[in-house]
């Protein structure tokens, strides 16, 4: 029996004495990463100033108003927007009735993108001359309808203004305003 005891102390000291096993280790583990897309803003870029040039009274003038340009950089999921224009009557700075041109004297067209970045569908508003529209009123000039992520359109739209028959002589000014949203 006393065998048996002191066999039976040896494994318990054998067992408490010994040293622990190492972590089994895990077949697989995950990280969790994170980041942000930056976005930015919606913006329209339009030129400051165009002269048309001349007209006689009774005549009609035209020219385009050099590149309107949406920049889209929303990294929208749906990345739509629409452009807007509308025109301030044109005048010799006095509002003599003889020296304003109203704005439904003023046609606008977009005529088609001279150029687009990113997907999407970009919709002129008025792609020929046959579809111009005055511009006592907003308008739209230009949208995009579909797609996602940045994007940009570029167009040169044109005005054609009716110069009225008994119109002053004078240099008339106006501005011709164009939106986005």
């Amino acid at each position: 029996m006393r065998k048996r005891a002191l066999f039976s102390s040896l494994v318990a000291v054998a067992v408490v004495g010994a040293a622990p096993l190492p972590a089994v280790a895990q077949p697989s583990g995950d990280t969790t990463v994170t980041f942000t897309v930056s976005t930015s803003n919606l913006t329209i870029e339009v030129p400051s100033s165009r002269s048309l040039g001349s007209g006689f009274p009774g005549t009609t003038i035209s020219g385009q108003l050099g590149t309107v340009k949406v920049v889209d950089q929303r990294a929208a999921a749906n990345a739509v927007w629409t452009a807007t224009v509308v025109a301030t009557q044109f005048d010799t700075g006095t509002d003599q009735e003889t020296e304003v041109i109203l704005p439904n004297l003023v046609d606008y067209w977009s005529g088609p993108a001279t150029a687009t970045t990113g997907n999407g569908t970009f919709v002129p508003g008025q792609p020929t001359r046959a579809d111009r529209r005055s511009l006592e009123q907003p308008r739209v000039a230009f949208s995009k309808t579909s797609g996602s992520g940045n994007n940009s359109a570029s167009w040169n739209p044109t005005l054609e203004i009716t110069i009225p028959q008994d119109a002053v002589g004078g240099l008339y000014s106006g501005t011709v305003t164009h939106s986005v949203s």
